[in-house]
């Protein structure tokens, strides 16, 4: 086993040294006014980065004509692709040379966010998505940013990181740098009125993962905390109801809210094991990020709740959901019995087997997992074995 660290117990005052770093606008109708924030900021020439599948939704065009009826230029880059590689941050960088661009929209889910951040690393420092994995490796400031989040998961629009894969390696690297976080969040539920249910069950299932590792994150304060506990009372609460066609404005507009404070919850906090145990599910066997860290979360709860710390936090988010405690059960069972429950009504597998892996994946996955950067952040320390066990769990 690795070396035994002190849990950090669920009521403890961890200090925390909090700068507000964006302006949130939330509500119906706010993409329309990203024109006018963008000149705000300063704007003149904006980059637009997106996906096919929100240009074919109408929403790039929407966004688009708001940049341009404010008086600014626009070049599009609308190829963004799911998990993005240093190969999409590259084409849309050469696109954003070639305007000349002084400012950064990002429209879409996570991947136009984090191909929005990685272009923005390049564009003002130079070099290599490589050069920037880890924390605060940027020496020049960066281009501003407007971030629009059109699905209710990543929280992406909330965070300082971008996360690239390599595209020889397929390897995730994980940029963190303050200078990256959007100006402004722009959270307009009529965005994710066409969200098709799979991406919904997905993304939502991502969110209430966050909610779930930050608040146990070894580096978790009471400020995170705090948003930890209300994005899983959101989102928790609103995932059954928004995968039904048709669900309520209001109903999307708290999962969106929920998943943008899952997202400073994480900017806050970092997450843990659950996501260790997803990126190499994702980077080897094309398991969409949402399944495979929803697949494995109930199994890293049951784990963590071995330390007092977790269990106490666990316990506080169910009394969030006003779920009365069972006391002959622990909170961290319940609460592994919840997401089990909201796995199913997402539609998701619960089982590794049933996604098409081996009955020895997990000896071959574990290492990885465990140096996943995620994991050091996990409450109770887990080793290759710890992960191997966890991957049999899921199995």
């Amino acid at each position: 086993m690795t070396e035994q660290r002190p849990s950090v117990p669920a009521g403890s005052l961890a200090g925390f040294d909090f700068l507000p770093r964006q302006r949130l606008v939330f509500g119906a109708g706010t993409a329309a006014r990203v024109g006018e924030l963008a000149k705000e900021l300063g704007a003149t020439r904006v980059l637009l980065v997106t996906d096919p599948g929100i240009v074919a939704a109408g929403h790039a065009a929407r966004v688009e004509t708001s940049l341009k009826e404010a008086g600014l230029s626009v070049a599009v880059f609308d190829q963004v692709r799911e998990n993005p590689s240093t190969a999409d941050v590259a084409r849309c960088l050469k696109v954003a040379q070639e305007a000349r661009i002084d400012f950064i929209v990002g429209l879409g889910g996570g991947s136009s966010m984090d191909t929005a951040k990685g272009t923005n690393f390049l564009l003002t420092n130079g070099g290599e998505m490589k050069d920037y994995w880890g924390v605060g490796k940027a020496t020049k400031p960066m281009l501003p940013m407007i971030a629009i989040p059109t699905t209710s998961g990543t929280g992406s629009e909330c965070q300082s990181a971008a996360l690239i894969a390599d595209e020889a390696t397929h390897q995730k690297m994980a940029c963190l740098d303050p200078k990256t976080i959007a100006k402004v969040a722009l959270l307009d539920p009529d965005l994710t009125e066409s969200l098709p249910r799979g991406v919904a069950a997905c993304t939502g299932t991502d969110a209430i993962a966050h909610a779930v590792e930050t608040a146990v994150s070894r580096k978790r304060t009471p400020l995170s905390r705090m948003f930890s506990r209300e994005a899983f009372r959101l989102c928790a609460h609103r995932l059954p109801e928004i995968l039904v066609r048709g669900a309520s404005a209001e109903a999307r507009g708290e999962m969106l809210l929920g998943a943008a404070f899952a997202g400073t919850a994480i900017e806050n906090s970092m997450l843990g094991a659950a996501h260790a145990a997803a990126n190499p599910l994702t980077a080897h066997y094309g398991i969409v990020h949402g399944q495979a860290v929803g697949l494995m979360l109930p199994h890293v709860v049951r784990f963590n709740g071995e330390e007092p710390g977790c269990e106490e936090a666990y316990a506080e988010l169910l009394a969030a959901l006003r779920l009365g405690l069972d006391a002959d059960k622990s909170a961290a069972e319940q609460l592994a019995v919840l997401l089990e429950r909201l796995l199913r009504e997402a539609g998701l597998n619960a089982r590794l087997r049933d996604l098409g892996l081996p009955e020895s994946a997990p000896a071959s996955l574990a290492l990885e997992a465990s140096q996943q950067w995620t994991a050091t952040f996990n409450p109770r320390p887990a080793d290759p074995k710890d992960f191997q066990r966890l991957y049999q769990a899921a199995w």
